[in-house]
């Protein structure tokens, strides 16, 4: 195990608030840096291929302005029917997302990728997906209405903020992983982490 005094710098390649909190929560010191790719569905492309590629790429994006470092990428895809459901931007689609969700199951694909810089890192590139079932609450049009002007989560894929007020529309949640629909699967990366050697607990005695 690397020690605390020479790990890699940690690296999370995202503008998100969400996944910056979560990756907070872990204690390690990290820098952010948000990538520039294009983030569309290629054509033909299944849901978790899509999640995974984005991730792998904004981690990719990132890590070329930070050798030996662990980069963290992330990308979300949620599905209704097979279908991708994108983040609405505007409250007149989010609320058109909100209503084909209710009383229905909804999958999230949230991928994740670790990209590790160094010249002999044994693993150079880690990646996972996360799939969490969400099903939403039957609600009538003027509760998801009044719950948009509230939150606006118009950049949040399927248009809610499980982490806010958005919770009162999920009526169950199936994951392996609690973090994982919020965007940053935290159970998948401490095992990456562990695996390129990261230290957790530094300085508590054995």
């Amino acid at each position: 195990m690397i020690s605390q005094y020479t790990a890699p710098r940690l690296i999370l390649a995202s503008g998100s608030t969400y996944r910056r909190q979560l990756l907070a929560r872990l204690r390690l010191p990290f820098a952010v840096a948000a990538p520039d790719i294009d983030e569309q569905p290629h054509a033909a492309e299944a849901p978790q291929e899509t999640a995974i590629r984005l991730a792998q790429e904004k981690a990719v994006a990132v890590a070329a302005a930070f050798p030996h470092a662990l980069v963290i990428g992330s990308d979300q895809v949620a599905t209704l029917d097979g279908q991708q459901i994108g983040k609405p931007g505007t409250h007149e689609k989010a609320l058109a997302q909100l209503q084909a969700m209710r009383g229905r199951r909804v999958i999230f694909h949230t991928a994740l990728c670790l990209y590790d810089t160094r010249p002999a890192a044994a693993q150079a590139i880690q990646l996972a997906n996360i799939q969490t079932a969400v099903t939403f609450r039957n609600l009538p049009d003027a509760l998801l209405d009044a719950y948009l002007r509230i939150e606006q989560p118009y950049d949040c894929a399927g248009s809610a903020k499980n982490e806010g007020l958005g919770i009162a529309l999920i009526a169950a949640c199936e994951s392996t992983d609690p973090t994982a629909l919020t965007g940053l699967p935290l159970i998948a990366l401490c095992d990456m982490l562990m695996t390129a050697g990261m230290q957790f607990f530094a300085g508590v005695p054995a």
